[in-house]
């Protein structure tokens, strides 16, 4: 009588512990397959994603230059322009400006050129900021002391603050590439093939939407997370070297 109480006991937690596990198990197989079936169709897509963030933060680091440029140019024209696209740009959706830009673009624009089009034209605005933070954190005394040795506005800034500043302006230029990552799922209205386009494709051919997701998540997490490890290194090494 005792050994059989003792069994049912056993068997009672027995099937208390696999009620439980036995869900969890099921998922954590459910996107092991999904992984394994679709991984090609999967790092096709990240590389998408990040050939096309990559494209965005080099572009837009370099209209970001232009936009500062002008913002803290003495001419009111182009300080006023400057100004006026770093805000207008700012307090617009992303996903705004890429539906905009892809239908004011012709035809003969791709999908893909209109989406990174959309992107550095947004990107340039939180770059000009960036690059804004950077210098003002540069001592006010050198710019004088170079202004008064005969150095034009153009000569000081670029012989004398910005290589300084690009110490400062490196590590968030760095961030921006991470966040633009995240930020191209919003391209994914062009069907582009980038990772949430993957996601669409196989939540469509699984009918696994859930899943799915949590798959192309734990993607974005591993690149996002793996190139902030980067750029803190470099921080780092960029103190280091002060």
């Amino acid at each position: 009588m005792l050994i059989s109480n003792i069994s049912d006991i056993w068997i009672n937690i027995s099937n208390f512990f696999v009620s439980i596990f036995s869900p969890i198990i099921n998922f954590f197989i459910v996107i092991w397959k999904i992984t394994y079936n679709y991984f090609p169709l999967l790092s096709k897509g990240l590389g998408i994603t990040l050939l096309l963030s990559l494209i965005t933060v080099l572009c837009g680091a370099v209209l970001g230059l232009i936009v500062y440029s002008m913002a803290t140019s003495k001419l009111k024209i182009l300080k006023f322009l400057g100004n006026a696209y770093i805000e207008i740009i700012r307090g617009i959706p992303l996903l705004l400006q890429l539906l905009a830009i892809y239908i004011a673009l012709p035809n003969t624009f791709t999908k893909f050129t209109a989406a990174a089009i959309a992107l550095v034209i947004n990107s340039g605005a939180y770059v000009a900021e960036i690059i804004r933070s950077g210098v003002q954190a540069v001592d006010k005394g050198q710019t004088e002391a170079s202004m008064s040795l005969g150095l034009t506005h153009f000569q000081t800034m670029y012989k004398i603050v910005l290589p300084q500043a690009i110490k400062n302006i490196l590590p968030a230029i760095g961030n921006e590439y991470v966040t633009i990552i995240k930020e191209t799922s919003l391209a994914s209205s062009f069907y582009l093939g980038e990772l949430m386009t993957v996601q669409k494709t196989i939540g469509a051919a699984t009918y696994l939407y859930l899943d799915a997701y949590i798959v192309v998540a734990v993607f974005y997490f591993v690149s996002t997370f793996s190139l902030s490890k980067v750029i803190r290194l470099i921080e780092k090494r960029m103190k280091v070297s002060d």
